[in-house]
């Protein structure tokens, strides 16, 4: 059975359950975007919709595409692959204006209707192939129109977004039943947003949004996209200036820092979690490259005489050639910290045996060339290691 016939299954069982308990969920006073109430932006994030056409992907029990169309004046069209969760939605509100619920696949519904002015899915175009799925919602929107997803980002287990376009396993709670499985595309925010604008879109906003009881471990993604303009089939070009081509490489360092409590690791706000790290200046050594980013980014003080340099990785990017510079550094004053104006925040030591999903690809990457032996997977790149002494670059008991 394919991905998507058993995410297909599951929430055919999920609808008869609720259509045998003749749930339908209340018309919600605001848009909420995750699966609790009061948290985040409302339908503002949309735009006025006033007398617009806005299509509802997977509209499940259809309230938030009444909520629309009665509070704020769309055209709401729900799509729903779903027969029960159809069924529901129709057998409810199917005298609503301005209202109305189709069923079907979203890709195959969107290949023979007109346009929409705006789009939202919240928490449904995780079950379905992103590959599959982007490039058939962007057909389906005008030029300029926005597209708001709302996704999962960290489960009930409080595993994090994962960092390669693949589905995993995740499970419909049910109330006096046992959880249905489901497979879903749970992804880091980078992921989504290399994704949308491969498809077409450009992403204005990502935002984490954190359950009201901050020890839940549930974390939601809202992506903010809207649909980019068709380009012409011909585009003249400009005369070409006399100014040098934009470089088409970017070198950079990461700081491998090791403590009794394990490696230091920050949270970038896109979601994925780095090693301290960025670009080397003009001008500056490795080595002072690296003490200054991790001064900047965590608030430790290292010296450049405390810097191992590990090797060179390569590997493209968007077809941007990227050098990284991996580093040990070894010695180190203070504690780590948010700094402000800073990318990369909430520092925390993390056990090598106990690492963290969402790892970002430049970091796992200098993670495995000094450590080949972490159970880490990420996109390959090419290793050199410096030689140290006359010999290759290896780990010392010194190092861990």
């Amino acid at each position: 059975m394919s991905v998507e016939d058993i995410n297909t299954q599951a929430w055919q069982v999920y609808g008869r359950r609720q259509l045998a308990r003749a749930y339908a969920p209340p018309i919600p006073d605001r848009m909420f975007w995750g699966p609790w109430e009061g948290v985040g932006p409302g339908a503002e994030v949309l735009g006025d919709l006033t007398g617009l056409r806005v299509l509802d992907i997977g509209s499940g029990a259809g309230h938030h595409a009444v909520h629309l169309a009665q509070a704020h004046g769309a055209r709401v069209t729900g799509i729903e692959l779903s027969p029960t969760q159809h069924e529901r939605a129709a057998s409810t509100h199917a005298d609503v204006p301005g209202v109305q619920f189709a069923r079907g696949d979203v890709a195959e519904y969107l290949a023979g209707t007109e346009p929409f002015d705006a789009a939202y899915a919240i928490g449904t175009l995780a079950f379905i192939d992103p590959h599959r799925a982007l490039p058939a919602v962007r057909d389906g929107l005008r030029p300029g129109a926005p597209l708001i997803l709302s996704l999962l980002h960290t489960d009930l287990h409080g595993r994090g977004p994962s960092t390669e376009v693949a589905p995993r396993e995740q499970m419909i709670l049910l109330r006096d039943d046992p959880p249905l499985p489901t497979q879903m595309w749970v992804l880091a925010p980078q992921l989504w947003e290399d994704l949308l604008t491969e498809y077409g879109f450009r992403v204005e906003a990502i935002d984490l949004l954190h359950h009201p009881d901050e020890s839940a471990a549930v974390v939601q993604q809202l992506i903010r996209a809207r649909r980019l303009p068709d380009r012409s089939a011909r585009v003249s070009s400009r005369p070409r200036s006399t100014r040098p081509p934009v470089a088409h490489a970017a070198v950079g360092v990461g700081a491998i820092l090791v403590s009794d409590r394990g490696i230091l690791l920050g949270r970038h706000r896109r979601g994925t979690l780095e090693l301290p790290g960025g670009t080397v200046e003009t001008g500056e050594s490795f080595e002072a490259a690296v003490v200054r980013e991790v001064g900047e980014e965590t608030g430790l003080i290292a010296l450049p005489g405390d810097v191992r340099l590990l090797g060179t990785l390569v590997d493209h990017v968007d077809g941007v050639l990227r050098v990284t510079v991996g580093a040990l550094v070894r010695a180190w004053r203070g504690q780590p910290a948010t700094q402000p104006d800073e990318s990369v925040g909430e520092w925390a030591w993390h056990t090598l045996d106990q690492l963290p999903d969402g790892l970002f690809v430049c970091s796992a990457q200098i993670l495995t060339a000094w450590r080949p032996d972490l159970p880490i997977d990420h996109a390959p790149a090419h290793f050199t290691p410096f030689a140290h002494g006359g010999t290759p670059a290896a780990t010392t008991a010194d190092d861990l």
